[in-house]
């Protein structure tokens, strides 16, 4: 138990001590020291309680009073707070929202919650310790990768303010508190099994991710970030009222108990509570119609997309999602869930297929994959859940590399735009390849994202839910064809470019590399991570499962797996130096391979550019779309168990 302290407590108190750090050489050396104990740390949690099955943690009686005051506490002042900010930005739907719940929460935190007795406090399963590992490595090589990144960045802030004749203010302690704080709720979220806690946890990472996103305070910063705000207050007011009503019919506020009140068919009891869960969840992983507040947070510097994006924020709603799986499947609130997270894969992955903005394209393909793993979640079978857990590991550490890589390669070639990507392989040919990694192990065969697929297509199947075949192989085609025109673009390469890989820093390179290491050894070890891991997870979530998940013969497609993404960096840097052939260019090469004859006997420049389709997915329509069904499927559930409820009294 004193290490889920130390781990959440510990990330909290390395984040006052930055908010204190001005100087930047220190600043580097206590973020990489708190990363690295992190890390350690969380390892070491891993490898203790690995062996355990579910453990359900009791906290001493007092201590647990001292706790529930400061966590009410907590979370009345982010509600103050949040009221505060919208009067100040006279942002009127943040103080409304902030109105309702903040009043709503306390009233039963301070009334009825405190007649329920809570036996276990903290909750510690399999899935829990992934998330700790996930949260304690990614999210500590983000805040390492950060020290790099955010110094050029404060510098471009500094040169624009001089240039405008502004006042600059370098707002890099208040940056690097923002992220640690935010580690330490995440720490707390998968963790706690008290709702109350939960509660708490779940609104510090909105706060944090409000003050992330309109870091810079620019106006558009300033109005992504209350978007972010207002949309996970929505999901915030669906939690507190998803606990109340469990509490309040139940006696109840631990989360292991909805759990297994949903196991054992406890109907519109469990149904109703479960539909605010997932709702509230839904927001928090982006999903459509709440998918805006995620697209806007481009806007803050590559370290906050990389967390929000990857290793935490969304990964808080899936992951609450899979935890209460057993409570979906074929009722109401699993059929809502299901619907949202099918129209937001399909219609997310359409939308990415228009982007050239490296960003945006990340920013949909983590919307689309978070959709899928909520559709696994919502099945409810174990065989789906297995899908959503790998889906979950491999998306949280590949799309952390790659955003990262982005952000690298922006600093150098000061674009983030596909197009400009033209010869990326000959200026930076190192981060070429780990983007190529990363985007392979995204959806090429046999890489652990594909499989995740693979095994989830095999799960709708045998749940019997075939129009998800169609749904999940078109938004996979589409996944291809905007992942290939990017693949495409960093492999097309043009001699005699200018190599200017010397500017990345030592500290950008060893996150990068770390995270490429993690993603390719995460591929090979999928059969052991499945079989030590997963599978007792779920033996011990939905009783018998079969153990041949993987069959042998997909043990060798792993070891050929890594073949490949070992070989085949080796093999690109290890290819003839001097030219083998002309490359054919829609007419005689004139040499160089940079410019052709064409067939007015004219010398033209070659130009590599790739096709959008902005007329047929079109982001509006496709955002129109998928938001239109998503909002059409929640507001037909809340009116169908509106009208069973009134229909038995409310009670049950």
């Amino acid at each position: 138990m004193w290490m889920i302290y130390f781990l959440a407590g510990y990330a909290a108190f390395a984040a006052l001590i930055l908010l204190l750090i001005k100087n930047d050489k220190s600043r580097d050396i206590f973020v990489r020291g708190s990363a690295a104990i992190l890390a350690l740390v969380s390892i070491y949690f891993f490898m203790k309680h690995f062996p355990e099955g579910e453990e359900l943690l009791s906290v001493d009686e007092k201590l647990s009073e001292i706790f529930s005051a400061a966590f009410t506490s907590l979370s009345t002042g982010i509600g103050i707070i949040a009221i505060i900010i919208g009067i100040k930005y006279k942002k009127l739907p943040a103080v409304i929202l902030a109105l309702i719940q903040t009043p709503l929460m306390l009233w039963f935190e301070l009334g009825q919650a405190n007649g329920i007795l809570v036996r276990n406090a903290v909750f510690l399963d399999k899935i829990s310790l992934i998330m700790i590992l996930i949260i304690g490595i990614v999210g500590s090589l983000i805040a390492v990768y950060a020290c790099s990144y955010m110094k050029a960045f404060e510098e471009h802030r500094r040169h624009d303010a001089e240039e405008k004749g502004e006042e600059y203010k370098d707002r890099r302690p208040w940056f690097f508190f923002l992220m640690f704080i935010f580690l330490s709720a995440m720490y707390g979220i998968v963790c706690s099994n008290n709702l109350l806690w939960f509660f708490c946890f779940w609104e510090i990472t909105t706060l944090c991710s409000f003050f992330l996103i309109g870091y810079t305070r620019s106006e558009e910063a300033i109005n992504n970030s209350f978007l972010a705000l207002e949309l996970n207050l929505i999901g915030g007011i669906a939690l507190a009222l998803g606990i109340i009503y469990f509490g309040s019919i139940f006696g109840s506020i631990e989360l292991s108990d909805m759990v297994m009140l949903g196991k054992a068919g406890y109907g519109y009891a469990v149904t109703v509570p479960a539909a605010l869960l997932s709702l509230a969840a839904l927001t928090k992983a982006a999903q459509m119609p709440f998918n805006k507040w995620l697209l806007g947070a481009m806007v803050a510097p590559t370290p906050t997309s990389a967390l929000l994006h990857s290793s935490t924020m969304v990964k808080a709603g899936v992951f609450l999602i899979l935890k209460i799986s057993p409570c979906l499947g074929t009722n109401l609130a699993g059929i809502m869930t299901l619907a949202a997270g099918g129209a937001t894969f399909l219609f997310a992955s359409f939308a990415a297929i228009s982007q050239s903005n490296a960003k945006r394209v990340l920013a949909y393909s983590t919307i689309a994959n978070l959709g899928l793993i909520v559709i696994c979640g919502a099945i409810g079978s174990y065989a789906s859940v297995w899908a959503g857990v790998f889906l979950l590991i491999f998306h949280a550490c590949t799309k952390s590399l790659l955003f990262l890589s982005v952000g690298t390669a922006e600093h150098n070639i000061g674009s983030r735009d596909i197009e400009d990507m033209d010869g990326l392989f000959t200026r930076l040919p190192h981060l070429s390849v780990i983007m190529i990694t990363g985007i392979s192990a995204m959806f090429l065969a046999p890489l652990g994202m594909l499989i995740s697929k693979w095994a989830a297509m095999v799960a709708f199947i045998d749940s019997g839910m075939f129009p998800l075949i169609a749904v999940v192989a078109f938004g996979s085609a589409a996944t291809c064809f905007y992942w290939a025109k990017w693949l495409g673009k960093l492999t097309a390469g043009i001699p005699d470019a200018e190599n200017t890989e010397g500017s990345i820093t030592k500290g950008e390179w060893f996150v990068l590399y770390g995270l490429a290491f993690i993603s390719m050894l995460l591929c090979v070890a999928l059969p052991w991570i499945s079989k030590y891991l997963v599978i007792p997870y779920l033996q011990g979530v939905f009783g018998f499962v079969d153990d041949a998940a993987l069959s042998d013969g997909n043990l060798y497609i792993m070891s050929g797996m890594f073949a490949l993404v070992i070989l085949l960096p080796i093999l690109l840097f290890r290819m003839p130096q001097k030219r083998i052939a002309l490359n054919y260019m829609s007419g005689v090469n004139m040499g160089d391979d940079l410019s052709f004859r064409n067939s007015f006997q004219q010398s033209t420049r070659l130009s590599l550019r790739n096709w959008y389709m902005e007329d047929i997915f079109d982001e509006k329509k496709m955002n129109l779309w998928g938001s239109g069904i998503s909002a059409a499927a929640i507001l037909l559930t809340a009116a169908l168990i509106l009208g069973q409820l009134i229909g038995m009294g409310g009670g049950f």
